[in-house]
Formats: structure tokens, C-alpha cells, sequence
């Protein structure tokens, strides 16, 4: 199924809901959200209500259509962000002040302590991302290194043909798709669920216009070879772990930008693409000297790989043989 060409019902297999019923559905959808006021209005002011929901501990993703027209009336969302994308249909978002006329071109963020009104139409369909405030501004603060100011406000309108809103539209759709094929949020994949929410939460902070986004850009540029020189011990000591920046920039004590630049100065490659390199290097080793009943996949696990394709691409671009024909001889 093509994701950008095919607006059909995402999270199928996570129904939490169906209703024709107006209050039902205000109450059911309210006990993810927040309490809202919900009408149906038009000739016939009939609603035909489906939400899919899958969830891990800061992060949702949501499937939502109501199958009439309704007008939605949250107020202030309070503890959480939410990105709204259509896939079909439209509606009409009013928020901090700007009317947005969101479709299939324009998406909407709205953020927590602004007040919100909304105008579904009835063949309006969305995916929702809810990211918790607390996760949110936990984020921030690692990307630039300090407290932020005060409450973090995103414009409330993303162009999705932007190269922004592509990268976040693909980022929503892949998260979902995730979801539907149980990769994650599940209760069975903890680190991946957590990797997932921080990427989504540094992936909107660093694609949508905000008020931290001058802070974001004008990060401290210097710093010092001993904080790259921590953060690459830190590395070392956790490769086979889930890291995240966040994880290494505390471990170095500098913000995510600056380690990002003291990398590029010493390294010529990014945090994250060291860390990779750690992890096939210590897996070449492994598998230059394993035994039959140390596969390819225990040693690729081992190493802090969870995705075995893109292991096996990483691996032979860097080693220009499979992991599977890895040999002492052949590699080194």
C-alpha cells in the first residue's frame, strides 16, 4: 500500500472505538485527549465515528475520522502537542489566533495552552500525533543544552509539500505503519518505543517553525576536545544500548548541537554515525571469530543492531563483503 497515494483507515488492527452516537463519541474520544465539546451539524448532523489508537509512554498515534460534519470545541489541549495530518477531506482549525484551512497540502500543530476550534468536514480523515508536553520540553532542553525560556509554541500551520512537512508527514506515516505491523508500541519493544518518541519529539522541534527554533540554530559552537573525548568513552562503554543524542550529549555535558559540531570537526561524521561505525566494527570482530552456534543475528543483536537489513547494508558498505561471509582473512 502506497502511505502518500492511498488516504485508507491506518491502524486498523488498533480499533478503539466505533460509534454513531455524538456523546459517545465526545466521551470516548475525550478519555485519550482531553474534554471537548463536539457537535454535528448540516442537513443531517449524523456522525459515523471511527478511532484507532496505538500508544507508548509519551507518544501516540491515532487514526481519526467522524463520517459527518462536525464542529470540535477543545478549549486549551493542556498537557500534550498535537499534529494533526489529513489524508482526505478537510477542516477548518482555528488556533493561536491564524484560521487554517488543513487538507491534503497543509497540516496543523497545535500547541497546549492555546485555545483551539475546529470544523471537520464530513469525508475528512486524519492521523494524529500526540506528544506529552513534559516529553516534549525534556527534548528541548537536550537540544540546546539548558532550561528553555518558557512554554515551547509551534506555528500552528505545516506546509506538507515543504521540505519540512515532507520529512514530518513521512515520519507520522512511518510511526503508524510501525505500529500497525507491531514493531513498536506493543509493550514488547520498550527501548525501540522509547528511541521512537524522542526521535519524533526532536524530529518536530527541529522541522517546524517554534520560538526555541533561533536558540536551536544559534547552539554554542565551541567546545572541547575532552567533551567529544567523554561522549566517545561513553560510546564505548554503551554501544550495545539503545542510545539516544539526549543520552550522549548528557553523558558529554554539552548540548546536542555542540556535540554534533565537535564531531564534524574531529570526526567528519556525526554522533550517531560514529556510534554505528563502533557497532560494526565490534561486530566484525565477533563474527571474524565466531563459532557455529554464534549466528549472525545473535552477533548483530549483540552490537546494538535491532533492524537485520539494515545491518547486513551497513555491514557490507563498510567491510565490502556480507556478514554472513565475514571471515578473518577476507575482512581485515
Amino acid at each position: 500500500m502506497n502511505l502518500y497515494t492511498q488516504p485508507n483507515e491506518r491502524l486498523a488492527n488498533h480499533p478503539l472505538f466505533r460509534t454513531k452516537d455524538v456523546d459517545e463519541a465526545r466521551s470516548c474520544v475525550a478519555e485519550k485527549f482531553c474534554d471537548h465539546k463536539l457537535e454535528a451539524y448540516g442537513r443531517n448532523a449524523v456522525v459515523d465515528v471511527r478511532h484507532n489508537h496505538a500508544a507508548g509512554f509519551d507518544v501516540s498515534v491515532n487514526y481519526l475520522q467522524y463520517g459527518g460534519n462536525v464542529s470540535i470545541d477543545p478549549g486549551h489541549l493542556g498537557s500534550f502537542y498535537l499534529i494533526q495530518i489529513p489524508l482526505s477531506g478537510g477542516a477548518i482549525i482555528k488556533h493561536c489566533g491564524v484560521e487554517i484551512l488543513a487538507d491534503n497540502c497543509t497540516a496543523t500543530v497545535l500547541n497546549p495552552d492555546r485555545a483551539t476550534k475546529m470544523f471537520w468536514r464530513h469525508d475528512c480523515r486524519k492521523l494524529l500525533l500526540q506528544i506529552d508536553k513534559t516529553h516534549l520540553e525534556k527534548v528541548a532542553r537536550a537540544l540546546i543544552g539548558r532550561d528553555i525560556p518558557g512554554p515551547i509554541r509551534f506555528h500552528p500551520r505545516l506546509d506538507l509539500q515543504s521540505k519540512n512537512g515532507i520529512f514530518l508527514r513521512k515520519s507520522m506515516l512511518s510511526c503508524a505503519l510501525a505500529a500497525e505491523t507491531g514493531q513498536i508500541f506493543d509493550g514488547r519493544h520498550v527501548l525501540k518505543d522509547r528511541r521512537i518518541e524522542h526521535d519524533l519529539a526532536l524530529a518536530l522541534l527541529s522541522h517546524h517553525d517554534n520560538n526555541l527554533t533561533h536558540i536551536i540554530e544559534n547552539a554554542k559552537d565551541h567546545i572541547l576536545s575532552r567533551d567529544v573525548k567523554r561522549a566517545v568513552e561513553f560510546i564505548h562503554a554503551n554501544y550495545a544500548e539503545q542510545l539516544t543524542m539526549s543520552e550522549l550529549a548528557q553523558a558529554a555535558g554539552v548540548s546536542i548541537r555542540t556535540l554534533q559540531k565537535g564531531f564534524q570537526r574531529e570526526y567528519a561524521q556525526s554522533p550517531m554515525t560514529y556510534l554505528k561505525n563502533i557497532r560494526l566494527d565490534m561486530s566484525h570482530y565477533l563474527l571474524a571469530q565466531r563459532r557455529d552456534d554464534n549466528t549472525v543475528t545473535d552477533v548483530a543483536y549483540s552490537s546494538g543492531f535491532s533492524h537485520l537489513g539494515r545491518f547486513s547494508a551497513d555491514y557490507k558498505a563498510r567491510f565490502n563483503c556480507s556478514p554472513r561471509n565475514t571471515d578473518a582473512w577476507l575482512c581485515c
